[in-house]
């Protein structure tokens, strides 16, 4: 299918931010939440994308990997970013030769589909340089996992404020595999939950970050992120992400995008602040990747596509077809003038930063998956709740009772999603210190509140969702 086409494929183009022996850097980010005027404009966003530089032409990149082959075990994942080292800055592209055995994305994360051998080829595509690596992909039979201890479901009565509560848990090792479920594998797309778990042929699942149930294209809310892969923009609340070692983080992520477009001598900064959201107001900049589907879903003012790292068209009040190999950039109302900057032929690129909600930069570069929600429930071993904070107005939030769903990283690193079926943030925090949380947060709740387990349903959610977290031993990429 289309939006699987574009992993499969294996191809793509990212920015490597590393001397060598460093680490690679992701290629997307996206601007929204605090700084912006009324015009949905980021103006310190604009003012560093203007005044990007491109760096004079260097000759010859280095590319090396510590040993003759990618190794894989078939249904692995390998984050290049933690081998690959790169000897100056540049933009690369990746392309295995049989997608059958293994695909690789645009962030250099190489996945296992089935034994078999291939090649990996990566291609310095900046301006003035030049340098190519083929790496052999040896692709072995699936082995069984080593997991610390098997998932386990439990129901628990929990006291938190006088009150007792009736606690739906399951108990997660740390490094069991996860991934960010999307409806149908397309953004803005729903699902039953228990769909959801199948197609990605999950063991664990519970309903993820908010979206609008109510109206128009049921776009998420929160932050998502897959294979190392910004998949929607949504910077505010809480994100909790997991990293290629197995270990979780949460914070108040905040996701940018900035870009440079090149040709014929010039070289201009561009910006976006949502990934893969269908406009809602008169101004846009937004970035739709194929997760989003086959097609935008809505005619653009004015549509710069991008595909193997160049723009192959503009297209003007038209709903265009997302490339396998690349992506749109859209720009409605006072944006519009940045699709002045792009001609047919010119060389695209963007970077992602990651930020905490005061600023704060985040390495958040070895996070593989993130759902964002919120609000933040405990850190470090206490509560921790300050949903006005993070961005909440909703009553339902800040002093509203309801079903609720969660999730918290206890100290040895292992996880414990959980419902409740009438709580408020602040017995929900509560609770979430009885059941040993380190660190916990809040996701979608409501009517959205579900859990699947092993096949079976713990607690139905009330309406279709657009996303999900989702755990096993043998996901589905």
């Amino acid at each position: 299918m289309y939006r699987h086409n574009w992993r499969t494929a294996g191809l793509g183009v990212m920015m490597v931010a590393a001397a060598l022996g460093g680490p690679l850097t992701e290629t997307a980010a996206a601007i929204s939440g605090n700084g912006f005027n009324q015009s949905g404009i980021n103006r310190t966003a604009s003012v560093m994308a203007q005044a990007a530089v491109p760096e004079q032409p260097q000759g010859r990149v280095t590319l090396a990997y510590p040993k003759a082959a990618v190794e894989l075990a078939a249904g692995t994942r390998l984050f290049l970013g933690t081998r690959l080292t790169v000897s100056k800055e540049v933009a690369l592209t990746y392309q295995t030769g049989n997608p059958a055995v293994a695909k690789v994305n645009t962030a250099g994360v190489i996945t296992a589909v089935g034994a078999g051998r291939t090649t990996l080829t990566i291609n310095v595509v900046s301006t003035g340089y030049s340098g190519q690596l083929k790496l052999p992909v040896h692709v072995s039979t699936a082995q069984p996992l080593k997991l610390a201890f098997q998932p386990k479901l439990e129901s628990r009565k929990v006291s938190a404020g006088g009150k007792s509560f009736s606690i739906s848990t399951v108990t997660i090792p740390k490094g069991m595999p996860v991934t960010a479920g999307i409806a149908s594998r397309s953004v803005g797309s729903v699902q039953p939950l228990a769909s959801i778990a199948k197609t990605y042929n999950a063991d664990i699942a519970i309903n993820g970050t908010f979206f609008d149930a109510y109206s128009g294209v049921p776009d998420p809310y929160g932050n998502l992120i897959r294979d190392g892969l910004p998949e929607h923009i949504g910077n505010l609340g809480t994100t909790i992400g997991f990293k290629w070692d197995g270990s979780a983080v949460m914070d108040s992520l905040r996701i940018k995008i900035f870009g440079e477009v090149e040709g014929n001598g010039r070289t201009s900064g561009w910006y976006a602040y949502f990934i893969n959201r269908k406009p809602t107001s008169g101004s846009a900049a937004t970035l739709f990747t194929p997760a989003r589907g086959a097609r935008l879903g809505f005619a653009a003012a004015v549509a710069v596509i991008v595909q193997n790292g160049k723009v192959n068209r503009i297209a003007y009040g038209e709903n265009a077809a997302i490339p396998k190999d690349g992506y749109i950039l859209v720009f409605m109302g006072a944006e519009k003038g940045q699709a002045a900057k792009f001609k047919v032929g010119d060389k695209v690129t963007y970077r992602v930063e990651y930020q905490d909600m005061d600023g704060k930069k985040l390495d958040w570069s070895q996070v593989q998956t993130a759902v964002g929600a919120g609000p933040r429930l405990v850190k470090d071993g206490k509560v921790s709740l300050n949903a006005a904070d993070e961005g909440f107005r909703d009553p339902k939030i800040i002093s509203g009772g309801g079903a609720r769903s969660g999730i918290a990283i206890r100290k040895d690193g292992s996880v414990i999603v959980a419902n409740v079926s009438g709580a408020t943030m602040k017995q929900w925090a509560q609770i979430m210190i009885q059941l040993g949380a380190q660190q916990a947060m809040n996701l979608d709740g409501g009517a959205s509140s579900g859990l699947w387990y092993k096949g079976r349903t713990v607690t139905a959610p009330g309406r279709e969702l657009s996303n999900a977290l989702l755990f096993g031993e043998h996901l589905k990429w």
